[in-house]
């Protein structure tokens, strides 16, 4: 561990954390830069412990006694700099401690993925990264084994994302599908049987489905406002709903997943 101190919020080894607040920008970024940021003591440990690679790290003096331990052993810059010039070169106020920048993980093996999977959570263009980490706090919370995601998902690996799942993203095994909905004939072969959660006059209500449910269980959630596409659903082996009341037709999607891992867990 090196300890540098920064006065300049244009220090171009600082490049990893400029302009956070910068979505677009930020997405093109850091997949295409191999890297992506955790953000707390608490998520930069499960980075670590997921045996990610740290590239840096960035933060004010006072954290320092926090992060030394987590980095011991571990040869990368620690970046020192004031509150001013922190909130200038990411563009807001750090408030949880540290940013670390790590190297992204290799992408993992699908069929390797689902070998021992029995319950997964697949989600098509979900671009909300509130959403994709909530999911990925329920699949950790619920047991679940896994996530597929579709081309157009958002990036489980965004700072958002990582932050509203607690660092689960770190823990739960996870995948980009390359074709869609094409793609999902992968899981029909390692034996899943697709569930589709959506809306629609011919689905099975979720407590009959769960009564009596497959032995690998695939459950298919769809973007915020339209929910899944047509293609998406007409490739589904089966579509279930969550019986609802007082009016309302649906839950937000992450709720959704919660609600159907529950109802589904495995004993």
């Amino acid at each position: 561990m090196k300890i540098i101190p920064i006065g300049d919020a244009g220090d171009e080894r600082l490049r990893d954390y400029r302009d956070l607040t910068d979505g677009k920008l930020r997405r093109l970024l850091e997949p295409a830069g191999g890297l992506y940021l955790a953000e707390s003591s608490k998520v930069i440990a499960r980075s670590l412990a997921a045996g990610h690679r740290p590239r840096s790290v960035l933060l004010q003096q006072k954290w320092l006694p926090d992060i030394e331990p987590l980095l011991e052993g571990h040869d990368v810059p620690v970046y020192l700099a004031e509150p001013g010039v922190l909130e200038e070169l990411t563009g807001f106020a750090m408030h949880r401690g540290a940013l670390a920048s790590f190297h992204r993980p290799a992408p993992l093996d699908i069929p390797t993925l689902l070998a021992s999977a029995r319950r997964i959570v697949v989600l098509e263009d979900i671009v909300d990264h509130t959403n994709v980490g909530a999911v990925f706090r329920a699949v950790a919370g619920l047991g679940a084994d896994a996530v597929l995601i579709s081309p157009g998902c958002a990036d489980p690996l965004y700072r958002r994302s990582v932050r509203v799942s607690m660092g689960t993203v770190l823990q739960v095994p996870w995948a980009r599908l390359e074709s869609w909905p094409a793609g999902l004939d992968q899981l029909r072969d390692a034996g899943f049987t697709v569930a589709a959660l959506a809306l629609d006059d011919r689905a099975v209500g979720l407590d009959e489905f769960a009564a009596d449910p497959p032995e690998r269980v695939a459950i298919l959630l769809g973007t915020e406002g339209d929910g899944l596409s047509r293609r998406a659903l007409s490739t589904a082996d089966v579509t279930v709903t969550i019986p609802m009341s007082g009016g309302v037709d649906s839950l937000n999607v992450a709720a959704a997943s919660a609600v159907a891992l529950w109802a589904l867990r495995v004993a």
